[in-house]
């Protein structure tokens, strides 16, 4: 079981209420918003114009400095996963949030599922009726060294005719979509999965895309808070990979039953998430 471990890294040095408290409101009358910094990066909102259906295809930009990291959705109770928010006077709603690959990281007893770099996570979003289009939105992200500091910026777009052209808002949002985890293929799936009567294991079955030695990195998200990456006794066979995943501890009284987890397996340069439904 990964609940990610907490550890003095993990010390806010201010309460998210006063870091809220003091961010400024970063508007635009264009696609692109004002960068938002603070003392470990910085994070800015990209937008395209809504499609005849009203759907928008945006993001959210964020750039740590270099030795800074932060989260990917599931960072279990040691770290900060994104949040995007709307305003509920504004005339968008978000329907969904993408998250690309992220890396897998070790520091003594501190296990971290991050990002290091630059990443892009792309927000689909829906605007109601034909009128003037704008996104209100607040964003709060973890920003993380030998510190944790809490990340929290407002952002309005002002969204111009679908008409013109936004090649730099394009280019952003097509390298972001590249960067997503596909989805499961022919040569690369989870083919069978199955819960120990105890719960303690999760026993995998998967057909990988390489023919390499190497075990693929693997997390399964289940309950909001909980990661599991500790692999026992994988056995990979050329395409094909067993392996049971430690799982441990659930939250009390937790029922599996027709619940869906996810998992995300990293083999190579490839990556591949899918959806675990258990009867």
């Amino acid at each position: 079981m990964m609940i990610i471990s907490s550890g003095p890294r993990r010390l806010l040095i201010a309460v998210v209420s006063a870091v809220a408290a003091l961010v400024p409101f970063y508007s635009a009358h264009a696609e692109m918003s004002a960068w938002a910094e603070n003392e470990g990066g910085r994070m800015r909102l990209v937008a395209l114009a809504p499609d005849a259906g009203g759907k928008i295809r945006a993001a959210l930009q964020i750039e740590p400095k270099p030795g800074w990291i932060t989260y990917w959705k599931e960072p279990g109770n040691s770290g900060i996963p994104p949040q995007v928010t709307i305003a509920p006077e504004s005339s968008v709603s978000l329907d969904a949030i993408a998250y690309p690959v992220p890396k897998h990281f070790f520091k003594g007893a501190i296990e971290d599922i991050a990002y290091d770099a630059p990443v892009t996570l792309p927000l689909s979003l829906t605007a109601p009726g034909k009128g003037p289009v704008t996104i209100d939105a607040a964003a709060f992200i973890g920003i993380c060294k030998d510190i944790c500091i809490p990340f929290q910026a407002s952002f309005e777009l002002k969204l111009g005719p679908a008409i013109q052209s936004r090649p730099e808002e394009e280019a952003i949002l097509q390298a972001a979509d590249a960067r997503l985890p596909k989805p499961p293929s022919q040569d690369f799936d989870v083919t069978a999965h199955a819960m120990s009567p105890d719960r303690k294991t999760l026993s995998l079955d998967l057909v990988l895309p390489g023919e390499g030695k190497a075990a693929p990195d693997i997390i399964v998200t289940g309950p909001s808070g909980y990661a599991f990456t500790k692999q026992i006794g994988g056995k990979r066979d050329g395409a094909t990979f067993k392996v049971d995943i430690s799982i441990g501890k659930l939250p009390k009284d937790y029922d599996i039953a027709s619940k869906q987890w996810s998992v995300l397996v990293i083999d190579g340069k490839r990556a591949m998430e899918t959806t675990l439904a258990f009867q």
